[in-house]
């Protein structure tokens, strides 16, 4: 996890009294590949425009929010949390923050997170 490290901040923490925001924290696997990264996020609950994913300041910022859902009747017992999801991220500067792409499918959200060109490994050619 050398290109991505998490942060545990959330809007609100800290801030001298002010309302805090409460977040589930979603669930993520992380894989490198030769040209990158591969950040998979578990949302359910989480449609594909309920995401929110932005970079700034080298961080890369999740937050998935999650619909209203009505119920037929009366919640007797409930597990999952109401919470929309958010997860903070540091980038590293070996990713290609313009190339970054999303996809959501079956509740969880895929980031493909390319390397820039330089950091690359390549072969070089060797002529005569």
């Amino acid at each position: 996890m050398n290109a991505l490290a998490q942060q545990n901040q959330r809007p609100g923490a800290g801030n001298g009294g002010a309302q805090r925001v409460s977040y589930v924290t979603p669930v993520a696997n992380i894989i490198e590949t030769s040209d990158g990264y591969l950040l998979e996020a578990e949302m359910p609950g989480v449609a594909k425009d309920g995401i929110e994913v932005t970079v700034e300041n080298g961080e890369l910022v999740i937050v998935g929010r999650r619909g209203d859902k009505d119920l037929p009747g009366t919640a007797l017992y409930r597990e999952s949390r109401p919470l929309d999801y958010r997860r903070v991220f540091d980038l590293d500067p070996s990713i290609d923050t313009g190339k970054i792409t999303a996809k959501m499918e079956q509740g969880i959200l895929f980031l493909n997170l390319p390397k820039a060109e330089q950091v690359r490994p390549r072969r070089i050619q060797v002529t005569d």
